[in-house]
This record gives C-alpha cells, structure tokens and sequence, in this order.
C-alpha cells in the first residue's frame, strides 16, 4: 500500500493543469486547517516553478477560531513565504449558529455567499477563474458513507434533504471541474488520506489553527474519521471512485459542467 506525500509526484501528476495556470487568476479557499495549509505549501512551490500567482482568502468563521492572535500567526507565516491571506469577516456570530440545530448549515451557508459576493466584485473574466478548494480523500470517502447510511438506509421519508446534500458532496469527487462559462474548480488534495496529510505537514513545521471548532462533532466526516483513524485504515480514489459511480449512482461530471454559475456557485459548490 504506498503512504506519504511527495511534492515531486504531486507535481508530475498535476503538471499538464499547473501549466495552465500563468495568467489565470487563481482563487485559493484558506482555513488554517491541515488540508488547506498543505494545499498553500504546494501551490506556492508550483507557482514558483510554473510562473503564476494566486489569492488566498479565509472567512473567519466560526469566530471563535480565528481569533487576531491566529490570524496574525498564520499570516505573518504565510506572508513570509510570499503570499498574503486576506481574512473576510463573515458577519456572523457564533451564538448565531449555536442556535441552529446543525451549526455547520449556516456556516457553511454564510461563507459561500460571501464568497460569491467577492466574485462577483472582482471578477471581470470567468474563463479566467480557477477556484482551488482542499478537499481529501477522507472527505469524499466520509460524503460516500453519508449517502449510504442517510439515502440508502433510512427511511425514504427522512431521505429528501440527504439526496440534495448528496447532489452537492457528489462534484467534490473529481480534481477538476471546468464549468459553463469557462471557470475551473480544482481539487489538488482528492487523492490524499488524511494521516499523510497531517504527516507532512508536521514534518515540514507548517502552521495550522490551534484552536478546534467546538461544532466540529456535527460534521458526519469528522466523526467517520475517528473510526479510520482508530482502524488505521488508508483508501484508494480509483478504488472510491468506481465504487461511488457504480454502486452510488454518482452523478457524471457532465451534470455539473452544464450548470449556470448563479446554480453552481450558490447551491452547490
């Protein structure tokens, strides 16, 4: 079974999109998390070597998270490196979501319409986008296990909700996406297992948030994840990928490429 995470590889791998990049402008979605410092480390060696440049932007929600201590920490680090995070205030609190009966909704929901909000102030060109977004291997595999207890399992009654959920996890399955009107999504993490990911970075000493979500236990994959981890199990994308399209009924990337950005970017991104 092979292990680790090698930048060399990754790049090989990935080169015939990397070259693509000079001129584009690349929009990178930053946490401080593990996946998405792992995904800075690489687009920064890449960029160096490919010729672009890319943004970084964080929404600082939950608050709790971010507070200026963290956000100056992991900053200064980034900055030092050569890229500049710019933190976006959701305008959110997190009372706000402790009142909801699952506080990562209206997370989630908050942050991609401010996402969609700076798009559409600063993008001019939409065939020159690429969003680049750090979803792992452990996320699609934790998205596939939802769909099977939640759509498959439960009662058809209590299934409405979960087959939208799925219509949404289900494009997070493949590296690349190239929308209607000429955008990229780019997923450079989807073939990764979460230990590797976690090992790297420790080994290259990169900066993560120290501090936990306290919602985090309302995430389904979170609370998969300590089973892997307990198990020490590793995964497979092709082995995930075929199993999800033929046994999942995972919708062909063509559902996707076919949408509007208004439909995509707001419901389903």
């Amino acid at each position: 079974m092979e292990k680790g995470i090698n930048y060399l590889e990754w790049k090989e791998d990935h080169q015939d999109i990397l070259k693509t990049f000079p001129g584009k402008k690349l929009f990178l979605m930053y946490s401080g998390g593990k996946d998405s410092s792992l995904c800075m480390e690489f687009m920064l060696r890449a960029a160096n070597e490919f010729g672009f440049c890319f943004e970084a932007h964080a929404g600082a929600l939950p608050v709790h998270r971010y507070t200026e201590e963290e956000k100056n920490r992991l900053g200064d680090y980034w900055a030092k490196r050569g890229i500049r995070v710019v933190w976006h205030n959701i305008g959110m609190t997190d009372e706000t979501l402790a009142a909801s009966q699952n506080p990562c909704v209206p997370c989630q929901k908050a942050r991609k319409t401010v996402l969609n909000e700076i798009l559409a102030n600063s993008v001019k060109d939409w065939t020159n986008l690429v969003l680049i977004v750090s979803f792992s291997l452990w996320d699609i595999v934790g998205y596939s296990m939802e769909h099977l207890l939640v759509n498959l399992y439960g009662y058809p009654e209590d299934t409405g909700e979960g087959h939208q959920r799925f219509v949404e996890t289900a494009q997070r399955f493949y590296p690349l996406l190239k929308l209607k009107e000429g955008y990229t999504v780019f997923r450079p993490l989807i073939k990764f297992n979460g230990p590797d990911i976690v090992e790297f970075v420790e080994r290259e000493a990169i900066p993560i948030l120290s501090i936990p979500c306290r919602f985090r236990e309302y995430r389904p994959k979170r609370m998969l994840e300590h089973y892997y981890e307990k198990m020490g199990l590793r995964f497979d994308y092709d082995r995930v990928l075929q199993f999800a399209t033929k046994s999942l009924n995972l919708p062909d990337i063509s559902t996707y490429a076919s949408l509007d950005k208004e439909e995509y970017l707001r419901k389903i991104f």
